[in-house]
């Protein structure tokens, strides 16, 4: 089970940092993503690390997003800076199990809105 929090409505420019906490070691776990889905849009994978650490990003989300990962914590991050209203959309969590897999558990999302 993935449970996402730290969802809100900001300011464009400001921050918001989203928290994912799984119900079981995410230490084994190939990659933890990050996905999002604005309405009436396909859902994308907005950024994603590895169990190495190693991290991907969109290109719209470079350098104002980072992704993190508390092994012991078993709970996966994403700090948004220097947010767009483009950004608006409901964020997800998945747990990712690699490239002939994909993503195979999903949190329930939450719903970061930005304001111009």
């Amino acid at each position: 089970q993935l449970v996402e929090s730290g969802g809100g409505l900001v300011q464009a420019g400001g921050s918001l940092r989203l928290s994912c906490v799984a119900s079981r070691s995410i230490f084994y776990i190939n990659a933890m993503d990050w996905y999002r889905q604005a309405p009436g849009k396909q859902r994308e994978l907005v950024a994603a690390i590895t169990s190495g650490g190693q991290t991907n990003y969109t290109d719209s989300v470079k350098g104002r997003f980072t992704i993190s990962r508390d092994n012991a914590k078993n709970t996966v991050y994403l700090q948004m800076n220097s947010l767009k209203p483009e950004d608006t959309a409901v964020y997800f969590c998945a747990a990712d199990f690699g490239p002939n897999v994909g993503p195979v558990y999903w949190g329930q999302g939450t719903q970061v809105t930005v304001s111009s």
